[in-house]
């Protein structure tokens, strides 16, 4: 018995997936996805609501706090945690998420450097000034690998990589090891669709977060000091409406606005996951798909 990991741009039908996966195998899914750590953002990321998961647990959803700054440290920490227990259970980890770096944390020896706090203030200070994007593009300089991993809006983390390059004097990509054979033996299944027919349903994703109500989750996430989490603010979508309520409230055009941001996330996922040649790719229309997933799972040695 060994973990199974779902991987793939957004939209390609991860979620469901790993739902029908764990079903079959005796498995509960552990989520991936930095942005459902998240209490609260629900609409905006896609989270699968409770009535619709099958009773299918599901482990490290909604376990922070919008203020909160997540941490792929503390995440690698709790996932191989809850794997271990699940593991010693007799059941089938099925983890399913977005985030390359969260992913490499659970199956590679990831180390996290440390902190010099006068060199983050000093680095926090500039993002705030100069912005994320310019931040992004010293970054691009230093560290191409890192900035294809993170995303221009994401100060936080552009940050914490030019923290690490200074401190060490080595590229931030440098603290991640070359790929070896994965922990707990785990199998990496990648999803991925024709680049338009994915971009359309990442357009269609977004008409409906906004149709679903996403603006109001976002002025009530506000109510709980939105606005203030490092991470959380910076959200795809969220950093969009928050714009609007502080500008001048054209939400059509933030809707605009989110979807080509993810069209442009998912081709950094795109080449993100396609780096790891551990990963099986699969075309995630395929009607057979599931069947191919648990052959790949039973008869992988």
């Amino acid at each position: 018995m060994r973990p199974v990991v779902i991987v793939g741009p957004t939209a390609t039908g991860k979620s469901d997936l790993a739902i029908e996966l764990a079903l079959r195998v005796g498995g509960e899914v552990v989520n991936a996805d930095a942005m459902q750590l998240y209490r609260g953002m629900d609409i905006g990321t896609a989270k699968v609501p409770p009535a619709e998961r099958r009773g299918v647990p599901h482990h490290l959803l909604d376990v922070l706090e919008v203020t909160e700054t997540a941490s792929v440290a503390a995440f690698q920490r709790d996932a191989r945690a809850i794997i271990e227990r699940l593991l010693a259970r007799g059941v089938v980890p099925v983890v399913c998420g977005g985030s390359g770096l969260y992913v490499r944390a659970i199956v590679d020896d990831l180390r996290f450097p440390g902190t010099d706090p006068a060199v983050r203030e000093r680095l926090e200070r500039e993002a705030a000034r100069r912005g994320a994007e310019a931040m992004h593009a010293r970054l691009a300089e230093l560290d191409p690998a890192a900035a294809v991993a993170i995303l221009p809006t994401n100060a936080r983390r552009i940050v914490r990589a030019l923290e690490v390059i200074e401190i060490t004097g080595r590229p931030f990509s440098a603290t991640m090891p070359k790929p070896g054979p994965p922990r707990y033996g785990t199998v990496l299944i990648g999803l991925d669709r024709d680049p338009d027919e994915l971009d359309a349903r990442v357009d269609a994703r977004v008409e409906r977060m906004f149709a679903h109500g996403l603006v109001d989750e976002v002025r009530r996430l506000l109510q709980r000091g939105l606005r203030d989490g490092k991470t959380a603010s910076q959200a795809l979508g969220y950093k969009q409406v928050i714009e609007a309520i502080d500008g001048d409230g054209d939400f059509a055009a933030a809707a605009e606005a989110t979807a080509r941001a993810t069209r442009r996330f998912v081709r950094r996922q795109r080449s993100w996951f396609r780096r790891d040649d551990r990963i099986t790719w699969l075309d995630a229309g395929d009607p057979d798909l599931l069947t191919r997933v648990v052959k790949l799972v039973e008869d992988r040695p």
